[in-house]
């Protein structure tokens, strides 16, 4: 018979905190006696890590119980498991006071990506542990596996002055070396089984996939934990809204419209964050109390408004045939459902082209697109270049690459430039290997949540694709972008123009070809961003040229004096 089973042989009558009082008086003599001193009067309120373990009489233990149970009844995890942690405080209470024989090492699997939850789990059961005398006194500690690099650390980590130990993190385990992580496994399941009466420890991963891909081999160490797993929640939007209002009432005063505000303000943003609720809370009550006011948010395109606003880009066919076709290809997916055997779309993407060809301004649209069609959740773009990933030292890298992954989640991570991180890949630059190491990890552990866009130049992102063939597999479309035509780029001069209220003349637009004619075949031309320089410059110069003049014709037209090349580099 497991763990589990005996559990739920004890515990058909868990809840009965009073109907312990008969059998608890019974022992009550023999406690005193062993204790060899009298129960002392002890607070209700619950310290914050570590619990005053002098003896209790019963009805201080039955108020520590409800006082217990009340912080489970307001923890974010499913009903279920508050009934688990339940069990286990009480069965820890009646090992405690002999009416249970049988020692349970309660080690535990606790899914959550909320730290409040988590650090709240570990306080409860450290002070129940250490009340009912059940692990060893002593604190309870978090450790993140990013920070672990070496197996020695375990023994700190199980260290006399911890009673119960919580490792997380294992999005970066999971990026580390096979070697490391089957000799950490080994020695961790041996400080596990040494320290079995005496310390609890934890799992805390936001899914269940990230364990049983950090310990993929050695399934049976799991076996230790699976018996009791700890599942968190998100609050509703009900329980946002008023845990938000209580905060912002405490710091400012608000009105019935405000509230309203609020109240439509979390339905449309809440539901659709990829943030741990702590943070999105925080987030938000911070932006209103700093600005006495509600933040903006983007009202929902319609299909047909992003389709308007990718037709409206000058040039870029190919790429505007193929996400039409992906747009076609997801819709018949989800209005089929399983009537047709398609398989799960790969989103990932490579986008190849030099600069100014517009692969942001379609990676925005991409999102855009993507949240339309209920693929992720935020339309967000989140944008970034390798120095945003790569960390100057040892260790930094993995968590400096996943703590973009995590604000990219729910949305699309573009990074420009990829190339970068292949750049002395295999000379011992191992940070860059890191990183990469890290993407491909998290591509694959967040499928359904994250859509990745590696950008760059056409050549150079060959040498990136060839530093890991783990990127190649887990791309679905690679988009090619074409340089502009003189034509095309002209007419995107002639729409900047436009949307800033100007008037360009014939002469002012033949000698803006002129300019891109002679410049067009330099090593590092920009493309639109060549032209955006030139509108920018013409701007300038035209200020200068109108600056003793009146006339509004006059004043919004650039002719061809106007038109400025200065400070244009040649390559």
């Amino acid at each position: 018979m497991n763990k589990k089973d005996i559990f739920k042989n004890v515990y058909k009558d868990f809840f009965g905190i009073e109907k312990l009082s008969e059998e608890n008086q019974k022992l009550a003599n023999d406690i005193e006696n062993l204790s060899g001193v009298n129960p002392t009067n002890q607070e209700n309120e619950i310290p914050e890590i570590e619990v005053d373990t002098t003896p209790l009489n019963f009805e201080e233990k039955d108020n520590y119980m409800k006082t217990f149970f009340e912080k489970i009844d307001n923890l974010y995890i499913d009903d279920n498991s508050k009934d688990l942690l339940k069990k286990v405080i009480e069965y820890m209470r009646k090992y405690d006071e002999k009416v249970e024989k049988k020692y349970i090492s309660f080690n535990m699997c606790l899914y959550s990506n909320n730290d409040e939850t988590v650090n709240s789990v570990m306080n409860i059961l450290t002070q129940a542990g250490s009340l009912f005398s059940y692990i060893k006194e002593g604190r309870g500690a978090s450790y993140s596996l990013y920070s672990v690099d070496d197996v020695n650390q375990l023994n700190k980590i199980f260290s006399f002055q911890n009673s119960l130990v919580v490792l997380r993190d294992f999005e970066g385990f999971n990026t580390k070396e096979q070697s490391f992580k089957d000799k950490f496994i080994n020695t961790l399941d041996t400080y596990i089984s040494k320290n079995e009466n005496e310390v609890l420890t934890i799992l805390n991963s936001t899914n269940k996939e990230l364990l049983k891909q950090a310990f993929q081999t050695k399934d049976n160490f799991l076996d230790k934990f699976a018996d009791f797993e700890i599942f968190g929640i998100n609050p509703d939007v009900a329980h946002v809204y008023t845990d938000i209002l209580e905060k912002l009432k405490d710091n400012m005063k608000i009105d019935e419209k405000f509230e309203i505000q609020l109240l439509d303000y979390i339905s449309v943003t809440y539901p659709n964050n990829s943030l741990p609720y702590p943070q999105y809370r925080d987030n938000l009550c911070e932006k209103i109390l700093f600005t006495k006011q509600l933040p903006e948010y983007n009202k929902d395109k319609s299909m047909d408004e992003i389709f308007a606003e990718l037709n409206s880009l000058v040039g870029l066919q190919k790429v505007k045939t193929m996400l039409k076709d992906l747009v076609n290809l997801i819709e018949l997916k989800k209005k089929t459902q399983n009537d047709l055997k398609i398989k799960n779309i790969n989103l990932h993407m490579i986008f190849l082209g030099n600069p100014g060809t517009g692969k942001t301004t379609v990676a925005r649209i991409v999102a855009e697109m993507l949240y339309n069609l209920k693929y992720i959740k935020q339309n967000k773009l989140i944008e970034v270049s390798s120095k945003d990933l790569v960390a100057e030292y040892v260790g930094q890298t993995a968590p400096k690459t996943m703590a973009v992954i995590q604000k990219a989640l729910g949305g699309v991570l573009f990074i420009d430039e990829a190339y970068s991180l292949a750049s002395g890949n295999g000379q011992g630059n191992s940070f860059n290997e890191e990183a990469i190491a890290t993407l491909i990890q998290a591509m694959e552990n967040y499928r359904d949540e994250l859509v990745v866009i590696f950008a760059g130049y056409t050549k150079e992102m060959q040498d990136f694709l060839n530093s890991n063939s783990g990127i190649v597999s887990r791309i679905g479309y690679t988009v090619e972008f074409d340089d502009y035509t003189p034509d095309e780029l002209i007419k995107i001069f002639d729409q900047m123009m436009q949307k800033s209220g100007f008037i360009v003349t014939t002469e002012a637009l033949n000698k803006v070809r002129e300019l891109i004619n002679e410049y067009k075949d330099s090593k590092n031309f920009g493309n639109a961003r060549f032209v955006r320089n030139i509108y920018e410059k013409s701007i300038i110069k035209h200020a200068s040229n109108t600056k003793d003049k009146r006339g509004k014709k006059l004043l919004r037209t650039i002719d061809k004096d106007d038109i400025s090349a200065e400070n244009l580099l040649k390559m």
